[in-house]
């Protein structure tokens, strides 16, 4: 549970052109006027087959102490661009949008509505910063985390980059996403206080330095910690002192004390060829259940790299290339208006057209689904309907390609299942809220119903979301109409 939710009032962190809407919405009468916005995101970071989706409970958090305080309400007045009575609204302003969202720890895909907001257009539309932060962050981190875990094929994934994140949000934040992607725990001590992420760690080379020896560091080291000695073995030569003295230490101060010695870590230098002498330095030593864990600027390349090479690694520390996915530091998810209700609560679908394909929106109050196959689980398509439309999966379903409709299929032999939760009941908080093991747990079981195709690192089979029938009609037909 984290006990920072209380402490921090992020109503203001919004771009201002947020302020500067809501204002103009209530000069000209759009108040109470109903809209719906879907955030949605464009491309899979790494050119992956999929993300994974995190950071719902902070928005949740966010939306529930969503409110102005006198000392805004006094910053904005001091901007003399705001009416008296927008103002006043704002003072009095509760949150009381419905909110739905896919679960934290599932495969999401680029173009399905991994979030729909719907209430007056005023709030709707100001909560989209904090929003898209929140979801494009987390999303970011959970994906690089998974394609890490999964090129460590079983071996536990430690997170080490707080020291190399931007900023504390992004380390506390950071290692709770990459737990939630299946790293087994973090060296940000916090996040294990607030979120419950087990914190990890044993030195650092300063440690060994500060002795007049290596091996008077070790032995020191052992001594308070025997029964989870872990020796950090590169700051002066690996295997001609780093091993021998570990070695020297599990005889002398761990094994005496009735214990087995927890591991060695190798931070520096060619890691496989010496994982490699080190399991057989320590094997023949007698400590064949000593691990061995390695960091180093690691990230799913190297990782997958050691392992086709033989490295005997049985655990990764990963840092900066986990903590700011470095390699594709940008989500991009983005905040679109998709529908606004009439004053008889008829829905009226908003689409934006655009020259570029991929940023063309579909419009409409939408539900996602996704379609399991009966005989093997795995996840065959996504679906995105209209809010009303239900799949009987009972009958064979045709899915096809919304912008190569005559790329089609029917599926039959499968389960539809409703993708997204609500979280918000005209601003009442609905959802129940999960632990983060419950959530990895829930990650690696979805990510274990997608093809082998879908997870590979290189060229991944592109994943089926599709568009109803009906949605793709109305898209369709408003396309038209906006072709010029």
């Amino acid at each position: 549970m984290n006990n920072t939710r209380e402490k921090t009032n992020l109503t203001m962190l919004t771009d201002f052109y947020e302020i500067t809407m809501a204002n103009g919405y209530f000069a000209n009468g759009f108040r109470d006027r109903i809209a719906y916005f879907d955030m949605f995101f464009r491309q899979v970071p790494d050119n992956g087959g999929f993300a994974i989706m995190a950071g719902v409970q902070q928005v949740t958090d966010y939306l529930q102490k969503l409110h102005f305080t006198p000392e805004d309400i006094a910053y904005l007045r001091g901007c003399g661009i705001f009416s008296e009575a927008f103002l006043q609204y704002l003072a009095d302003f509760h949150f009381v949008c419905d909110v739905w969202a896919v679960p934290e720890g599932t495969p999401i895909f680029p173009g399905e509505p991994i979030l729909t907001v719907r209430g007056p257009v005023i709030q709707a539309q100001f909560v989209e910063t904090m929003i898209l932060l929140t979801i494009n962050h987390e999303s970011l981190i959970a994906t690089k985390a998974n394609r890490i875990v999964r090129a460590a094929q079983g071996r536990p994934v430690m997170e080490f980059g707080s020291r190399r994140a931007q900023g504390a949000d992004g380390a506390t934040l950071g290692a709770r996403a990459a737990y939630i992607g299946g790293c087994c725990g973090t060296a940000c001590t916090i996040c294990d206080r607030d979120f419950g992420v087990p914190a990890l760690g044993t030195m650092a080379h300063s440690w060994v330095q500060l002795f007049d020896t290596e091996l008077d560091a070790f032995r020191a080291y052992a001594r308070e910690y025997p029964d989870s000695c872990t020796l950090l073995v590169d700051t002066y030569n690996v295997l001609k002192s780093g091993i021998p003295n570990a070695i020297q230490t599990f005889n002398e101060e761990v094994v005496p004390r009735g214990f087995r010695p927890a591991g060695i870590r190798i931070d520096s230098g060619d890691i496989t060829y010496l994982a490699k002498k080190a399991r057989r330095m320590l094997d023949e030593a007698g400590y064949p259940d000593c691990k061995i864990c390695v960091s180093n600027s690691l990230d799913e390349y190297i990782i997958r790299d050691m392992l086709i090479q033989g490295a005997p690694v049985d655990s990764f520390g990963v840092g900066e290339r986990l903590i700011t996915s470095s390699s594709h530091p940008v989500f991009g998810g983005v905040y679109k208006l998709c529908a606004v209700e009439a004053g008889n609560g008829t829905i009226i679908p908003k689409i934006k057209v655009s020259e570029n394909v991929s940023k063309i929106t579909t419009p409409c109050f939408k539900k996602l689904w996704r379609l399991y196959d009966r005989e093997s689980g795995k996840a065959i398509a996504d679906v995105v309907t209209l809010h009303n439309e239900t799949i009987d999966d009972t009958k064979p379903y045709e899915i096809f390609d919304p912008i190569h409709v005559w790329k089609r299929k029917h599926v039959t032999n499968f389960r539809a299942v409703p993708l997204r939760r609500q979280l918000f009941d005209h601003g009442k908080c609905v959802a129940k809220e999960k632990t983060l093991r419950e959530l990895q747990a829930d990650c690696k079981r979805e990510v274990s119903t997608l093809w082998d195709e879908v997870l590979r690192f290189d060229n991944p089979h592109r994943y089926y979301v599709d568009l109803s029938r009906p949605l793709w009609n109305i898209k369709q037909k408003m396309l038209d109409e906006y072709t010029y």
